[in-house]
């Protein structure tokens, strides 16, 4: 991805300051640690165990799963540990074979050599670009070789947005092409919205509607500063990875269009030789908030070699199902998701240094969370009336893959599927007060956060970070994907929210840092696990199904006339 969810907490921090033995590693107690909840939340039996919390994050960020990457040992083990956790409470398996596991096929790519990017004039001279300063190959899911030759097109941006009538392509023949735009998209657009149109799956799929055969990206003036080419160099050897398809080769998204290349503004430069509009000129231009770059063909054409090296490797969802009592609406399933896996063992220690990546907050709390609500469900007097799918996915810090695979090919009926609510790094490290639901305000599914929120005592708080686009950063995207109308939950900014967020990201994130020795406050992380059960409560016992709000732009993009979540 262009701008993953990595990337955007990290900027956001920048701005805002032999068989293991699977005993739990001690935790440092917490100072707001007390006692678990004596009553329950009116209409509810559920009481909350910050104990059983406690002891799952124990198991799952211990150092023996080796920081539970996907498609290692350690994750395998996390995924038995969550299944049996299930088959503890009873939770029906809702995987594969009458498992509680899915299996999710995956695939790793990553680039063979250098590739070559060759420039042929339109008096058959050849000029080939320079790896590292000019351009970087991208890797292929679909072929380890692959050679496309075609003639250029500039597309600009390459948006195509009905809602705003842009549409980048217009006037322009692209048929057979290899096409060349810019990352992001103009800065106008809202954030979310923004984040969307500057996928690069987005991007190539209006690319390959067009008949378009590749897509070559050069980086914006501002976006070569928050992200300088040259870094990407250091990642050239890094595995990215998507799940297998039924004929088992790479899934991804417009396959006529791939990714060939990122170019650098001096590789541009030699792209607009002899252009029609001067390489400054649109870079000055792409800068104004409406972007209005125009594109041009382009005087050159181009030929691209790419070598990939691919591995197949094998991981699995976790999936279980407490059936609702409703006759009619237990067919209907309320997802809760959150994402087992992290990123494993930290290669370049230093001799002596802490080498797992433990994942305490990212994202074993969510983890804890789900099995305690999953708990709270089998214990209640008065059960649900629609069906509870509780859904660990692997591969979360790859790309949001396993999520993408139980989407498209999920173990219950997708038409069925009313509503999302994801859990991704809480960071329970102060007694919150606020939460916030990324997407509330886009579709009914806000008004049951807000009402179950209510019933706990704690409020529905805005986006703190719009600028990052969050909502379409985490596993509930891949639902939205599907029309699904879904949030993203995580606790919120006020009584301390902000500073411990942030401190968090600063010395923590996405490091072995983030293990059992924070001062993890379980008292919070009992009432986190209560307000997600309000809320599936709420959502599973209403009388209505969540729909998209009218004119929402994600309702529009993926939830079409007769979808059931469409806007009434």
């Amino acid at each position: 991805m262009s701008f993953t969810r990595r990337a955007a907490l990290a900027s956001a921090a920048l701005l805002m300051v032999a068989q293991p033995v699977l005993a739990a590693a001690p935790a440092k107690p917490a100072a707001a640690h007390k006692v678990a909840p004596k009553k329950a939340v009116a209409g509810s039996d559920f009481v909350p165990s910050p104990e059983a919390i406690k002891a799952h994050m124990g198991f799952l960020a211990d150092d023996a799963l080796e920081g539970r990457e996907a498609g290692t040992r350690g994750y395998d083990i996390a995924a038995n540990y969550v299944a049996a956790q299930y088959a503890l409470l009873g939770v029906k398996p809702a995987g594969d074979k009458g498992s509680y596991l899915q299996r999710v096929p995956l695939l790793a790519f990553r680039p063979s050599g250098e590739g070559a990017v060759t420039l042929i004039g339109a008096d058959g001279a050849a000029s080939a670009l320079k790896y590292g300063e000019d351009y970087l190959p991208n890797a292929q899911a679909q072929a380890a070789d692959l050679t496309v030759e075609a003639p250029l097109v500039f597309v600009g941006f390459g948006v195509v947005d009905a809602t705003r009538g842009r549409d980048d392509y217009a006037g322009l023949d692209v048929k057979g092409k290899i096409v060349v735009m810019l990352t992001g998209a103009p800065s106008s657009i809202q954030t979310e919205e923004r984040a969307h149109l500057s996928s690069p799956n987005t991007k190539r799929t209006e690319a390959a509607k067009r008949g378009a055969i590749g897509v070559l990206t050069i980086p914006t003036t501002s976006g070569e500063k928050r992200r300088p080419f040259a870094r990407g160099l250091a990642g050239m050897k890094e595995w990215r990875v998507t799940w297998r398809d039924a004929q088992d080769v790479g899934a991804i998204r417009a396959p006529g269009a791939p990714a060939l290349a990122q170019i650098s503004l001096a590789g541009a430069a030699k792209l607009f030789a002899g252009a029609p509009v001067a390489l400054d000129a649109v870079l000055a231009e792409a800068e104004k908030p409406e972007g209005a770059v125009k594109g041009f063909p382009l005087a050159s054409k181009a030929k691209v070699d790419l070598k990939t090296e691919i591995e197949k490797r094998d991981s699995s969802n976790v999936v279980g199902l407490i059936e609702g009592s409703d006759p009619t609406l237990k067919a209907q399933t309320i997802i809760l998701s959150a994402h087992l896996d992290h990123i494993g063992i930290k290669e370049n220690a230093k001799p002596g240094e802490d080498r797992v990546n433990n994942g305490a907050l990212d994202n074993a709390s969510g983890i804890a969370t789900l099995l305690e609500v999953a708990r709270g469900f089998k214990n209640t007097k008065v059960r649900p009336k629609r069906s509870i799918v509780l859904l660990a996915v692997t591969a979360e810090e790859k790309g949001l893959v396993g999520s993408d695979y139980f989407a498209t090919n999920p173990t219950v009926k997708k038409a069925d599927i009313a509503a999302d609510v994801n859990l991704d790094m809480p960071v329970l490290l102060y007694p919150f007060t606020d939460v916030i639901a990324f997407g509330a305000n886009r579709s009914t599914v806000g008004e049951a956060v807000a009402k179950a929120a209510g019933r706990v005592g704690v409020g529905l708080s805005g986006d703190p970070m719009p600028d990052e686009g969050l909502f379409t950063r985490s596993d509930h995207y891949r639902f939205v994907e599907q029309g699904v109308p879904s949030v993203f939950l995580m606790t919120g900014f006020q009584n301390g929210g902000e500073k411990a967020f942030t401190t968090f990201l600063k010395t923590n994130y996405h490091h072995p840092g983030d293990d059992l020795n924070q001062p993890i406050d379980y008292q919070a992380a009992a009432k986190f696990a209560l307000v997600n059960y309000e809320i599936a409560r709420e959502l599973a016992n209403a009388p209505a199904r969540p729909v998209w709000k009218k004119g929402d732009f994600f309702g529009a993009a993926f939830a079409a006339a007769g979808h059931p979540s469409a806007a009434k």
